[in-house]
């Protein structure tokens, strides 16, 4: 799971585009909502004064590092192993005999 997740995040950050409100405005009753331009956070960290040179070219160079066809083949096949084992926790869950008590409560 945390495999999975690190590969969402890189891919999250680095790849998927987010469309960001910047005002929003209530006239009479209706609400007026303005974007700014779409970009990664990846591209909103290079352009923001708060990040140091240094932290922007290491992002640069992961970035850079980065395959995103590999990624989303990660990510796919860490999907499929999470769904593999719910599986057979499942089969397992059901291969277990409920207490008589139980089925008699339910079911009769």
């Amino acid at each position: 799971m945390n495999r999975l997740y690190a590969y969402l995040r890189l891919y999250a950050n680095f790849f998927q585009p987010v469309m960001k409100m910047t005002e929003k405005k209530r006239i009479g009753s209706k609400v007026q909502k303005k974007h700014d331009d779409i970009k990664t956070p990846y591209q909103r960290l290079l352009e923001s004064s708060y990040v140091s040179e240094a932290q922007k070219e290491r992002l640069t160079r992961l970035y850079k590092a980065l395959d995103l066809f590999h990624l989303r083949q990660k990510i796919t096949a860490c999907q499929r192993k999470l769904f593999s084992l719910q599986k057979k926790k499942n089969v397992k869950t059901l291969q277990r005999k409920l207490p008589m008590e139980i089925f008699e409560y339910f079911f009769l």
